[in-house]
Protein backbone atom coordinates (compact mmCIF):
# COMPACT_ATOMS: atom_id res chain seq x y z
CA UNK A 1 0.00 0.00 0.00
CA UNK A 2 1.49 3.30 -1.13
CA UNK A 3 -0.93 6.12 -0.33
CA UNK A 4 -0.40 9.53 -1.93
CA UNK A 5 -1.94 12.77 -0.72
CA UNK A 6 -2.80 15.78 -2.83
CA UNK A 7 -4.00 19.23 -1.80
CA UNK A 8 -6.80 20.44 -4.09
CA UNK A 9 -6.43 17.31 -6.19
CA UNK A 10 -8.80 16.41 -8.99
CA UNK A 11 -11.48 13.89 -8.10
CA UNK A 12 -14.57 12.25 -9.48
CA UNK A 13 -17.94 13.11 -7.88
CA UNK A 14 -19.03 9.46 -8.05
CA UNK A 15 -15.95 8.38 -6.07
CA UNK A 16 -16.48 11.00 -3.34
CA UNK A 17 -20.19 10.19 -3.13
CA UNK A 18 -19.34 6.49 -2.71
CA UNK A 19 -16.73 7.28 -0.06
CA UNK A 20 -19.21 9.54 1.78
CA UNK A 21 -21.94 6.88 1.65
CA UNK A 22 -19.57 4.30 3.12
CA UNK A 23 -18.15 6.65 5.76
CA UNK A 24 -21.46 8.07 6.92
CA UNK A 25 -23.58 4.95 6.38
CA UNK A 26 -26.15 6.02 3.79
CA UNK A 27 -27.04 5.22 0.21
CA UNK A 28 -24.83 6.95 -2.39
CA UNK A 29 -26.08 10.35 -3.47
CA UNK A 30 -25.41 12.36 -6.61
CA UNK A 31 -23.94 15.46 -4.97
CA UNK A 32 -21.75 17.74 -7.06
CA UNK A 33 -18.69 17.84 -4.78
CA UNK A 34 -16.50 19.47 -7.41
CA UNK A 35 -18.70 22.55 -7.69
CA UNK A 36 -19.32 22.69 -3.94
CA UNK A 37 -15.69 22.61 -2.81
CA UNK A 38 -14.40 24.86 -5.58
CA UNK A 39 -17.03 27.47 -4.67
CA UNK A 40 -16.93 27.32 -0.86
CA UNK A 41 -13.69 25.75 0.31
CA UNK A 42 -10.14 26.80 0.96
CA UNK A 43 -9.21 23.38 -0.34
CA UNK A 44 -9.47 19.65 0.16
CA UNK A 45 -7.15 16.70 0.45
CA UNK A 46 -7.44 13.54 -1.63
CA UNK A 47 -5.76 10.29 -0.58
CA UNK A 48 -5.17 7.73 -3.31
CA UNK A 49 -3.94 4.16 -3.36
CA UNK A 50 -2.72 3.30 -6.85
CA UNK A 51 -5.03 5.94 -8.32
CA UNK A 52 -8.12 4.90 -6.35
CA UNK A 53 -9.64 7.55 -4.05
CA UNK A 54 -9.40 6.08 -0.54
CA UNK A 55 -9.69 9.25 1.56
CA UNK A 56 -10.95 12.81 1.41
CA UNK A 57 -11.32 15.82 3.69
CA UNK A 58 -12.87 19.19 2.88
CA UNK A 59 -11.41 22.40 4.34
CA UNK A 60 -14.12 25.04 4.32
CA UNK A 61 -13.32 28.56 5.49
CA UNK A 62 -14.63 32.03 6.19
CA UNK A 63 -12.33 33.68 3.64
CA UNK A 64 -10.04 34.98 6.36
CA UNK A 65 -8.50 33.27 9.40
CA UNK A 66 -10.96 30.47 10.31
CA UNK A 67 -11.01 27.11 8.53
CA UNK A 68 -13.24 24.13 9.23
CA UNK A 69 -12.67 20.42 8.61
CA UNK A 70 -15.70 18.75 7.08
CA UNK A 71 -16.40 15.27 5.79
CA UNK A 72 -13.20 13.52 6.79
CA UNK A 73 -13.60 10.06 5.27
CA UNK A 74 -11.45 7.01 4.67
CA UNK A 75 -12.56 3.81 2.98
CA UNK A 76 -12.79 0.77 5.24
CA UNK A 77 -10.01 -1.24 3.64
CA UNK A 78 -7.34 1.32 4.62
CA UNK A 79 -8.69 2.50 7.98
CA UNK A 80 -6.47 2.32 11.05
CA UNK A 81 -3.35 2.69 8.91
CA UNK A 82 -2.80 6.42 9.45
CA UNK A 83 -4.61 7.60 6.33
CA UNK A 84 -7.07 9.82 8.22
CA UNK A 85 -4.26 11.23 10.35
CA UNK A 86 -2.22 12.12 7.28
CA UNK A 87 -5.26 13.59 5.46
CA UNK A 88 -5.88 15.95 8.36
CA UNK A 89 -2.16 16.72 8.81
CA UNK A 90 -1.99 17.87 5.17
CA UNK A 91 -5.14 19.95 5.68
CA UNK A 92 -3.61 21.55 8.80
CA UNK A 93 -0.38 22.41 6.98
CA UNK A 94 -2.21 23.89 3.98
CA UNK A 95 -4.63 25.94 6.11
CA UNK A 96 -1.65 27.31 8.04
CA UNK A 97 0.19 28.10 4.78
CA UNK A 98 -2.90 29.98 3.55
CA UNK A 99 -2.73 32.26 6.60
CA UNK A 100 -5.50 30.70 8.65
CA UNK A 101 -5.08 31.10 12.39
CA UNK A 102 -7.74 28.64 13.53
CA UNK A 103 -8.86 25.22 12.33
CA UNK A 104 -12.14 23.92 13.75
CA UNK A 105 -13.42 20.35 13.70
CA UNK A 106 -16.49 18.54 15.00
CA UNK A 107 -16.39 14.77 15.33
CA UNK A 108 -18.06 11.77 16.90
CA UNK A 109 -16.75 10.71 20.30
CA UNK A 110 -14.95 7.59 19.04
CA UNK A 111 -12.65 9.89 16.99
CA UNK A 112 -11.32 11.76 20.05
CA UNK A 113 -7.98 9.88 19.99
CA UNK A 114 -7.42 10.88 16.36
CA UNK A 115 -8.06 14.57 16.83
CA UNK A 116 -6.86 15.12 20.40
CA UNK A 117 -3.96 12.66 20.62
CA UNK A 118 -2.62 12.09 17.11
CA UNK A 119 -3.34 15.56 15.71
CA UNK A 120 -3.01 17.88 18.74
CA UNK A 121 -6.43 19.50 18.53
CA UNK A 122 -7.62 20.78 21.91
CA UNK A 123 -11.11 20.66 23.40
CA UNK A 124 -13.06 23.88 23.28
CA UNK A 125 -16.50 25.07 24.27
CA UNK A 126 -18.85 25.27 21.33
CA UNK A 127 -22.54 25.53 20.66
CA UNK A 128 -24.84 23.69 18.29
CA UNK A 129 -28.43 24.04 17.14
CA UNK A 130 -30.01 21.13 15.32
CA UNK A 131 -31.84 22.63 12.36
Amino acid sequence: MSITYEWRGDFNNVAVNALHAEGFDHEPLEDDWNTQVRKHSLGWVCARDDGELVGFVNVAWDGAIHAFLLDTMVTGRVRRRGVGTKLVAVAVAEARAAGCEWLHVDFEDHLRPLYFDALDFVPTAAGLIAL
